[in-house]
């Protein structure tokens, strides 16, 4: 962990006192991480948990002597542990505020002590220890200072099979455990930073550019001004010192609200922040970051200036304009592309084909939508997909073009990932394989020192003997696999068929070594594309039989990686993988496990976890589904359900859900008794958990004696509670969708309405995505059969926001929304307010809407406002004829 927590861990800049972690997302996430690892350790690690420190790790701790308990020696203000090492001193000694801890054991055991104040003890444990591997374990394991990771895992290689001490052994252990937390951390980051929209040069100056023009004196003006710090500008359009563009900083800006004192503001590509200002002695700019990190400098100012905010609304329309006017003028030129000579084999010749059917069919199937805008035109799109690909040329590689910045590259990885999954889950099992352009990495331009290490590395795979195959593998797992340079650069030199076939070997730590890398490797939608292409699926499978459960695991994993498009999916049913991994569910242990349990249950636990986890991403396709359930996954499932372990519980339910949109499915989960484990963990404080319970209890009820469960199980005060949780859009429209069908019961009503979610809902009528929307309309639309919730949604407000959604163009929520105008416009008051707000022009509209379901809903949502509307200059006679010719048409819309 000490390489992550120097280059991706964010510290303060330094000044008078020592170094702290900045309050940033990220470095929550990383202290989170490794707190994890930490107390875990204790069970997953019982012998090296014992091992004695180098150094104790200390710092200041908020922790009181009282909060010891037995194992302890407390007094006042001390502390230590019965638990000494060979010479009789403490493993842990506290004596307020200073705490020294010298094993793994007793920094769980800590963690476990300090309980809410867990993460501020982790958090100044390590600002106090910046290199904890060189004090855990000395510095001859001191990995900050090494230079690269490959040898020092080769020089642990070394040692452990020169020395046969027994203390030497655990710290190897220990060693590359901490070697996988640190490689786990950088990855976590990369992830994390790769979420993030990420500004540069241009889009800043020509924010900065368009506000100089809306700034003046005037008062419709947005700014009194907005001036750079420096005038020089270099060559790529930063004017940040180059010391601090290393930082990521763009450039500096001294911005004159009309309300506000002059801003000193910090452009830089992670985002817009206030810095510290211009010193009164030099007139330097004091980098430190004083504020929270907004995503443009619109942004920003709009929190910051009141004035900023109002003028800018007014001028919004202009200010948008404007940008799209500049927008083409600032796109760089295109460069010519290079054509390159292909060497034709028959598998690439097949593999092109099955490339250019999936670009014909995904033209075809992504139609464009209403309601999505992009300021990316198609162009810009094709062009940044055709830079990153490379084509062979007679074995070598050649220059076309500099290369994709990782932050782009990383963009188009992600979007290129969600298209795959929405065809795959979307598309029938008989339907052809939609493949996805296969990117290579561009001939010679400017590649990083990782991609050619790798490729040697894959030679001495190719041609080394046993010892040299494990160290080279080692070695490679040592690089960013998360990085798709380095992926890209294993598959490029042949290394995936090699790591294929070591599979096949009788060595398993050849084995075990050539799935950690496939592991990783196949998150990137072409390696795993490649990977079923090369045959490794049927293989993996195999493995799946083997008596190693660390085999077992690293298997599942990554044919859950792969198995996410529908080809691959395929073939593990028909080389008979589900049965396999419906067996690995079949742990020995299914209840939560005490503080120190062994390691091999905790080995068995984790076999079923990574079974479940790769069934998940089979239960996509429909003949998967119900190949576990003739594999008897589901009683396996029910069982699994029970268990305290987060990590497990997730693709427990995950797969549940999945399999909960079949009736046979929905028939056995109710035999089963699951609905009362969805219903207990709706209560855990993961989100992710609570989404896919509230997902699966979603699907099941739309059975009548499944709803009555949720409601005796006591499962509708927490999704009513759950529904003011609104920053989460995934868990919300799974809960939204949990309250719609469990609404169809008048019982789940009633609860409802004593546990004020009728309110709640009412208040998410607006400013909520389509698919919250369709499940917050449709639980209104049940809520209003009856009168007390009438009057309910009409007191609180609630007619206006539903005929405002009369306008829409989704389908599934137009016949919702018209369900519930039509049972609002039962009572007269609420039909008054109906008729002022045009609801009824807009009902008749809808009759003209191709979707037959749209049509019937709205005629049957007419015939109560025609009976209780006050037609104003209208011939009665002609609505009542009107009312008879829709009331033998129309009928009540069937639940779906």
């Amino acid at each position: 962990m000490g390489v992550a927590l120097t280059r991706s861990a964010q510290w303060t800049a330094a000044g008078h006192g020592a170094k702290t972690l900045e309050v940033t997302p990220l470095n929550e996430a990383i202290v989170k991480e490794i707190m994890m690892f930490v107390e875990s350790f204790i069970y997953k690690y019982p012998q090296e948990a014992n091992y004695v420190f180098v150094e104790p790790l200390e710092w200041k701790t908020n922790l009181d002597p009282s909060a010891f308990g037995s194992g302890y020696a407390v007094s006042e203000t001390t502390v230590k542990s019965e638990e000494v090492d060979k010479n009789g001193e403490p493993l842990l000694y506290l004596s307020v505020p200073q705490i020294k801890i010298r094993s793994f054991g007793q920094l769980s055991r800590m963690l476990y002590i300090a309980k809410s104040m867990k993460l501020k003890e982790a958090q100044a444990c390590i600002e106090a220890n910046r290199n904890p591997v060189a004090k855990i374990l000395g510095l001859d394991y001191n990995i900050i200072n090494g230079k690269n990771g490959n040898s020092f895992v080769s020089s642990v290689l070394d040692k452990m099979n020169k020395d046969d001490d027994p203390e030497s052994e655990i710290k190897m252990k220990i060693a590359l455990q901490l070697k996988q937390l640190d490689l786990h951390l950088l990855n976590h980051s990369l992830k994390h930073i790769s979420l993030e929209i990420r500004l540069n040069s241009g889009t800043v100056k020509n924010d900065i550019e368009l506000l100089k023009q809306f700034s003046g004196k005037g008062e419709q003006t947005v700014l009194e001004s907005i001036e750079y710090t420096s005038d020089y500008e270099f060559s790529n359009g930063c004017r940040a010192p180059p010391w601090r563009q290393i930082q990521g900083e763009i450039c500096y800006v001294l911005v004159k609200p009309h309300d506000a004192e002059i801003l000193c503001v910090t452009c830089s590509k992670e985002g817009v922040f206030l810095n510290g200002g211009k010193t009164d002695d030099e007139g330097q700019i004091n980098y430190e970051r004083k504020g929270e990190i907004y995503k443009d400098l619109v942004t920003l100012l709009k929190e910051k200036s009141a004035i900023f905010s109002e003028n800018m609304s007014k001028q919004e329309v202009k200010f948008s304009e404007q940008l799209q006017k500049d927008q083409p003028n600032k796109a760089p030129k295109e460069e010519v592309a290079v054509t390159h000579k292909t060497s034709i084999t028959s598998r690439k010749s097949a593999q092109e084909n099955r490339i250019n059917l999936g670009r014909s069919q995904l033209t075809k199937r992504l139609e464009p939508s209403l309601n999505w805008r992009t300021s990316v035109s198609s162009k810009e799109s094709r062009n940044t997909l055709r830079d990153t690909q490379v084509e062979k040329h007679g074995g070598k590689l050649e220059k076309s073009r500099s290369s994709l910045s990782s932050g782009r590259a990383q963009l188009i990885r992600k979007s290129v990932e969600k298209i795959e999954e929405i065809i795959s889950d979307s598309s029938s099992e008989s339907e052809e394989d939609e493949e996805q352009p296969d990117h290579r990495q561009e001939a010679n331009a400017d590649l990083p020192s990782e991609y050619w290490q790798i490729q040697k590395l894959v030679k001495y795979l190719k041609g080394g003997n046993q010892t040299a195959t494990v160290i080279a593998l080692c070695s490679m797992k040592d690089f960013n696999l998360a990085q798709e340079t380095c992926q890209l650069a294993i598959r490029d030199v042949g290394g995936l068929e090699v790591l294929i076939n070591l599979l096949e070997t009788d060595e398993v730590k050849c084995k075990i070594g050539s799935l950690k890398i496939l592991k990783e490797i196949s998150h990137n939608p072409q390696i795993r594309r490649n990977i079923v292409d090369l045959g490794g699926l049927p293989v993996m499978v195999n493995i799946l039989d083997s008596p190693h459960k660390s085999l077992k695991c690293l298997a599942a994993e990554t044919i859950a990686n792969v198995a996410k498009f529908k080809r691959a999916r395929r073939v593990v049913r028909r080389h008979g993988g589900i049965t396999k991994l419906v067996a690995l569910l079949d742990c020995g242990k299914h209840s939560a496990e005490p503080a120190q349990s062994s390691l091999y249950e905790t080995r068995d636990v984790e076999v079923a976890r990574c079974g479940a986890l790769a069934l998940w991403s089979c239960s996509k396709s429909y003949a998967n589904k119900e190949s576990i359930r003739k594999a008897g996954g589901i009683p396996l499932l029910a069982r699994l359900l029970k268990t305290s372990h987060e990590d497990m519980l997730i693709p427990v339910v995950g797969t549940l859900q999945e399999c909960a949109s079949e009736e046979n499915y929905r028939a056995a989960i109710k035999a089963e008794r699951i609905i009362e484990n969805l219903v207990k963990n709706l209560n855990s404080e993961n989100e992710q958990l609570q989404e896919h319970c509230a997902m699966a209890i979603y699907q099941c009820a739309e059975d009548e004696d499944t709803r009555d469960l949720v409601r005796l199980h006591g499962g509708l005060k927490p999704l009513a509670s759950l529904l003011t949780n609104t920053d989460n859009k995934e868990r919300l429209a799974a809960v939204t969708g949990a309250v719609w069908k469990c609404s169809i019961s008048k019982e789940n009503v009633t609860k409802f309405r004593e546990y004020k979610a009728i309110e709640t809902l009412v208040g998410l009528l607006t400013d909520q995505p389509e698919e919250v929307l369709v499940n917050v309309v449709g639980a209104l639309g049940e809520c209003c059969q009856e009168h007390e919730n009438r009057i309910i949604i009409r007191k609180c407000g609630g007619i206006q926001p539903l005929v405002n959604l009369l306008v829409g163009i989704n389908q599934a929520l137009l016949v919702n929304v018209t369900k519930a105008v039509g049972a609002c416009a039962v009572e007269p008051e609420s039909m008054m307010i109906i008729d002022r707000l045009d609801g009824v022009r807009l009902l008749w509209s809808l009759l003209k809407n191709p979707h037959p379901d749209v049509k019937a809903s709205a005629a049957w949502a007419l015939c109560p406002c025609i009976q209780n509307a006050k037609i104003n200059g209208t011939d009665s006679n002609a609505a009542e004829t009107s009312y008879c010719q829709l009331q033998p048409r129309a009928a009540p819309v069937g639940r779906e």
